[in-house]
This record gives structure tokens, sequence and C-alpha cells, in this order.
């Protein structure tokens, strides 16, 4: 099947000129605007071979234009990566990489130097650091640039979730002295190897979040070091993954709710209450509570943000952070639930005979593992240990 529209492979795409460029895209689509041109994107996305060419069209029709995170809209900014992971996790996965990356770039306004394109560029945002890889990055300035500057990397990095698809990526690595570094990289160079290694995994295994070995790469520098963690924004995005794996979850649910519905009424009149329901009850009860928390937890990340004045001052990251990791662990435990409770109401047919429905059910559990669990737990319960007044969330 091909797309209604021709989108050239981003890993196909041949050497451009390279000019300045800032990749950050401040203008977004209004919600109803944006709620629209997904609904009529969604045969489209369904014709595509795969989660890069979802992405690609995505990103053609301006779907990727959300309201950065902080900026007085980050509630819309979730609802519409809710509405992407409910339709396929893999592919909400690379596109909330690309939209942080976007935010990203436009947070720390660095200029870099990136290829033109015939297409548009997609981004990954691959800042994972287990220790077995390793990046290391030579050239860096110790401030923010007002210029580009010209990075090499030398390493791998893991958990590059849609490398094969991707034209440029967000890196974090080390200077040689053990200063942390963002770098933009254009991943359709020769010093950039994809590998095949390091991803076997059977849920999310469209993302292919393989390995990538850079060999004196070319990259650009992005904020000072230390800048990608320091600033608001980092807790800001790390508070809008719960919006994905809540959005899987609503997705899964969907299904479930929608699977009861067309077994009441095929059953008898007089039948009584399928006792599959309180599966069903269940699952309302977790993603209702879920959401409620998400739209508050939104709207107490712009009030923040205008609080703070200064879109890039680091005032109130330490209540950023307390509301990224409840947000994240209210989500996970929703998420946890809705799969726990759908599989018992949906029974084996659907998990066996329904790709859509069997899919959720494997990619979920994957996705939500990108949680730190119990290790957030207690760094939750630390900071309001800490606290010297009860937290604000808990009153009514």
């Amino acid at each position: 099947m091909q797309l209604a529209t021709s989108l050239p492979s981003p890993r196909r795409a041949s050497a451009r000129s390279l000019a300045p460029a800032q990749a950050g895209e401040p203008c977004h689509r209004q919600p109803m605007e944006w709620t629209r041109a997904w609904a009529a994107s969604l045969p489209a996305l369904d014709a595509c071979e795969g989660v890069g060419e979802a992405l690609a069209l995505l990103v053609q029709r301006q779907l990727d234009r959300l309201p950065l995170p902080g900026a007085g809209h980050t509630l819309q900014r979730w609802q519409a990566l809710s509405h992407v992971a409910a339709h396929d996790l893999s592919l909400a996965k690379l596109f909330e990489g690309h939209t942080d990356a976007l935010a990203i770039l436009d947070e720390l306004g660095t200029p870099i130097v990136m290829r033109r394109a015939d297409e548009p560029a997609l981004w990954g945002t691959w800042c994972a650091e287990p220790p077995a890889a390793r990046l290391t990055l030579q050239g860096a300035h110790d401030a923010r640039p007002d210029e580009p500057v010209r990075l090499r990397l030398t390493g791998r990095k893991a958990w590059c979730s849609g490398a094969h698809d991707l034209s440029h990526a967000l890196v974090s690595g080390w200077t040689e002295d053990g200063r942390p570094v963002l770098a933009a990289v254009d991943l359709l160079q020769p010093g950039v190897r994809v590998t095949q290694e390091g991803w076997r995994a059977v849920g999310m295994q469209a993302t292919r979040s393989v390995e990538v070995a850079f060999d004196d790469a070319e990259g650009w520098q992005v904020g000072a070091p230390g800048d990608y963690t320091a600033r608001p924004g980092f807790w800001r995005g790390g508070a809008g993954i719960a919006a994905c794996w809540w959005g899987g979850a609503w997705g899964l649910a969907r299904d479930a709710r929608h699977a009861l519905r067309q077994a009441a009424s095929a059953a008898p009149s007089g039948a009584g209450i399928d006792p599959r329901l309180v599966h069903l009850g269940v699952i309302d009860t977790a993603l209702a509570a879920c959401a409620a928390l998400l739209r508050e937890t939104a709207h107490e990340i712009d009030r923040l943000a205008c609080a703070a004045g200064d879109a890039g001052a680091t005032s109130g990251c330490g209540a950023l952070h307390t509301l990224a990791l409840r947000a994240r662990l209210a989500a996970e435990t929703c998420a946890d639930t809705v799969v726990a409770q759908a599989v018992r109401a949906l029974g084996a047919g659907p998990l066996c005979q329904d790709a859509r429905v069997a899919c959720l059910v494997a990619d979920l559990p994957v996705f939500v593992r990108q949680s730190h669990g119990a290790r957030d737990q207690a760094t939750l319960g630390a900071q309001l240990a800490r606290q010297l007044q009860e937290p604000a969330a808990w009153p009514l």
C-alpha cells in the first residue's frame, strides 16, 4: 500500500547544501484545527507501510506544530500526543521524540546548521545514558553559543527510536572533561551508522530502537554544557510523556468498551448484567482519575511558567519535577490497570485475532517501562517529605 501523497524516505535523501537554520517552530495549529487535520489524516496513516512513513506524513501535514510546553497551551499539546498514542503507540513514540526535539531547540535557542531537503526534517531525541553506550563530544564551548559551533562525535548511543527512519537527532554526550552536552546531528552522513543491535522487543517493535554508532561524525552544539537537564522544559517534556502512556490506555479502553457494548446489544433480554462489565468499571475510574490529574498538571505547568516570567529561568524547576513525577507515575499505574482489566474483559479472541488490540497490549507495557517505577516513587516521596507544608495537590 502507498500513501495518498508521495513521501520520499528521509534515510534515502541525498546530500544537500548546508545552511544555518533554527529548527524550532514557534507557531502551532489551534486545537480544533489540529483535531480536524488529524481526523482527515487517519485514512492516509492507515495506508502507511511503517511508522517512519507515518511520521513523515504527520510532519508534511504540519501536525507536528504543537504548542510549546509551558507556553499557555500545554493541555492542547498533550491532547495531540494522546490522540496519536491511542492510534499507534510506536508512532507516538517517534512523534513525541520529534516534537520534543523541536521544543528543545526552541527553548535553548541555539543556532545550528542542518541540511536542506525537499521533505521536512524528522527529528529524534536520543538522550538515554546507559553506562555501556557513551558518546564523546569534542569542540564544545563553555557558554551557550551565539553562532553555530561544530562538534565531533565518537561513540555509541543506545535506545535510538526510529533510527532507520529519521533524518536528524538531538543526542546527549560528554566532553572529554566529563561535562554533559547536547548536539544536533544530521543522520545522513558517513560518520553515522545505524546498527541492527540492541532491540529485540516484541512490544514497540516498530520503533526499532537500535544502537547507533558515531565515528568522528559532525554535530552542532545545542545550549551550554548542562543546559539540557537544567532548563524548565526538561521536566515539562518529561511530564508530557505521561500523555502518551495515558493515550495508549485510552485507546485500549475504547476497544474494550466497544467490544462489551456489542456483547451487551447481542445478549438476550433479561440476561442480567454481564460480569465482564466489572472490568469496564475499573478501567473507567483509572482512566478518568488520571485524565483529571493530567489536565490539572498541564494547567499548573503553564501557571508556573507564567509566574517565572522568563521562559529560560530555572526558578520553579523543583515544583516541575514533582509535577512530572506525579503525572508519570499516575499514568503508569493507569496503563497497568487498563491493560490488566482489558485483557480480562476482552478474552482470548481479540488478543489473538484483532491486530490492533494485540499490538496495544504488547506495546503499552514496554512503552511504560520508560518510567523508573519504584525509584521515581521514592524520589517523589522524598520531595514531599522535605516540604514544610502539605502538598498543594492534596486538598480538594
